[in-house]
């Protein structure tokens, strides 16, 4: 269904063209003055100059075509130009009734679903998330949730850092510290243990450990760097403890981001693009789109309307090694042979803009993806700390995820027990747990994705201001109101009726603009933007609520509106923290 301003715009544009004026001139917006008005058409200023009329006589010509308008209640023309108007609170209610029918509160389905894959995640496996993988997670997860609940088939691909150098540090380090091992044995010829011979936490010190060699001892590079080139060249011991080390890591990651709320439908990585790597290359050099500079293959990507120097972009290494830009190449090869996907949405720290606009290109001027295929960046900033640097533990290193997690948990625990010390412990505990992870994403992602921000878990544990707590809290307490409702009334066949205040009239139009929200985050890839809307949305509730005793109305009729009111906020609330990635208790 057309959003609300769409409506609107097409009633004002049809008394432009009564009135003797183009339909173009009756676009409407909110107005800027509250106070005065709730939407404006400032049309009759764009047409003066061609009509040779002075504003405020083309305002007044249509204003005269919407005196008898059943949309607006209220249409007036205000020197220079403008045409003030309000809306009739039947035509609101009407249309939240027409919205709460639809499939998704008024967002259409796309005439054709657009495949989308969603490139988010990226850590390397046998390492522990840690704080700077947070961003690109939950930014990842809203976004693909955007897409789905827009009606596109939205998939995402955490790929994994699971082929390079970091493997062959960790086999040799094996190597050195278990040589006995049958991986080892270059006669062994049975079968491999099914069980790793590492936990978790061993893979996680050992990694560590062998980077910090490496970096000291050239003769230990050299070896972790043959291990890496025997894995890649399909040797039997190293392939089958990869797989040990994958297993192991994999699952260790899966728990991880389940903390998070965080899903993947594809747990692919480089090494799944690694396979398509040579024909690529055979291809690219055949079809004559690489050239060789300083012994490297690379790809000639700067345009003539280039402002700034953009590099060659190198897919092969004077030693013939593979790079990022190659696996990235590699791929979207990958990609377009198993889903031909109409967009690639890359979520990545914004440093690596430059990489991605290489990739990009090339990809395009080479054909691995159509021309036509959406390559899209989203490069998030840094997540600092208080001193304005990058967030870090309080002994100045970086911070493990799950530590991170766990101390937001803690801390709304401690806050839950000041408030409701009655609360059993494990209810606590759990309640405590999913405000926790609202605090969290909702602290990411109320910022333009794009920019640095502070992280203030004071601040974002807060049940007042602009925080998850608080708007689960309002969340909660609708649901509370609900219940007591439910008590002694039905909450079925209820429906919205015409405000009988400006305050239900101002949260009724808050949700009749969940549509245009919603198909703007869409058309932004922007959480943002839902993270404002329901901040506004909970503020027009909670001053809707402070003002009306909703349980204690006389009048039976007016109660059952106001609480099917709040029933629809209540689930346009639910709906926006899900795609978010966090859901409400139901109690605080």
């Amino acid at each position: 269904m057309k959003t609300l301003l769409q409506e609107l715009t097409v009633e004002v544009s049809a008394a432009f063209e009564k009135a003797g004026y183009k339909a173009e001139l009756g676009r409407v917006n909110p107005s800027n003055r509250p106070d005065l008005c709730e939407y404006q058409c400032n049309g009759a200023m764009a047409g003066a100059k061609e009509y040779h009329k002075a504003p405020i006589m083309i305002a007044n010509d249509v204003a005269g075509f919407l005196a008898e308008s059943e949309i607006f209640s209220e249409v007036t023309a205000v020197p220079p130009g403008f045409l003030n108007m309000k809306i009739k609170p039947e035509f609101v209610s009407d249309y939240l009734k027409k919205a709460a029918d639809s499939e998704r509160y008024g967002v259409e389905a796309p005439e054709k679903p657009s495949t989308i894959i969603i490139d988010y995640g990226g850590p390397n496996v046998a390492k522990p998330l840690h704080v700077g993988h947070l961003r690109s997670a939950i930014i990842g997860e809203s976004v693909k949730r955007i897409c789905k609940y827009m009606g596109h088939n939205a998939i995402g691909d955490i790929h994994l850092g699971d082929w390079g150098l970091q493997m062959g540090l960790i086999i040799h380090e094996l190597s050195v510290r278990k040589p006995e091992l049958c991986y080892f044995d270059p006669a062994f010829d049975g079968e491999y243990p099914e069980e790793a011979p590492f936990t978790i936490s061993e893979l996680e010190e050992i990694y560590p450990a062998a980077s910090a060699k490496s970096k000291e001892d050239e003769a230990y590079k050299a070896a972790a760097m043959d291990a890496t080139y025997r894995l890649q060249h399909g040797d039997k011991g190293c392939l089958a403890l990869w797989k040990h080390i994958m297993n192991v890591s994999v699952a260790d990651l899966k728990r991880n981001y389940s903390n998070l709320n965080v899903d993947f439908e594809l747990w692919k990585g480089e090494s799944d693009a690694d396979p398509y790597i040579p024909a690529m290359v055979e291809r690219l050099k055949s079809e004559g789109f690489v050239y060789e500079s300083e012994g490297a293959l690379v790809v000639d990507v700067k345009e003539e309307t280039d402002q700034k120097e953009i590099p060659p972009c190198m897919i092969l290494k004077s030693d013939g090694a593979s790079l990022y830009t190659t696996t990235d190449l590699a791929t979207l090869v990958q990609r377009q042979e198993d889903y031909a996907p109409d967009r690639v949405i890359y979520v990545v720290d914004k440093r690596q803009e430059l990489h991605f606009d290489q990739v990009f290109r090339a990809a395009k001027k080479t054909g691995i993806v159509p021309v036509e295929t959406d390559l899209k960046f989203i490069g998030f900033g840094t997540m600092n700390g208080k001193d304005g640097k990058p967030f870090k533990t309080r002994e100045g290193g970086v911070m493990r995820l799950e530590y991170l997690i766990s101390d937001i948990n803690e801390k709304m625990y401690e806050k839950m027990r000041e408030n409701r010390s009655e609360t059993p412990e494990d209810e606590a505990r759990q309640t405590a747990k999913t405000v926790g992870l609202a605090a969290i994403k909702y602290g990411d992602l109320s910022n333009q994705a794009t920019k640095d921000y502070i992280f203030d878990p004071e601040r974002f544990t807060s049940f007042e201001g602009d925080t998850g707590p608080y708007i689960l809290y309002t969340i909660v307490r609708i649901k509370s109101i609900l219940a007591k409702y439910a008590e002694v009334g039905s909450l079925e066949g209820l429906s919205v009726q015409p405000a009988s205040n400006d305050l239900e009239k101002e949260l009724q139009k808050m949700l009749a603009g969940f549509n245009a929200m919603m198909s703007g985050a869409y058309d932004e890839l922007a959480p943002h933007r839902i993270c404002a809307y329901i901040y506004d949305t909970a503020n027009a509730f909670n001053r809707f609520y402070h003002e009306t005793r909703i349980l204690t109305e006389e009048n039976e009729e007016v109660k059952k509106g106001w609480i099917a009111l709040l029933q629809y906020t209540r689930d346009v609330l639910e709906v926006c923290i899900d795609i978010l990635g966090f859901s409400a208790p139901d109690r605080m």
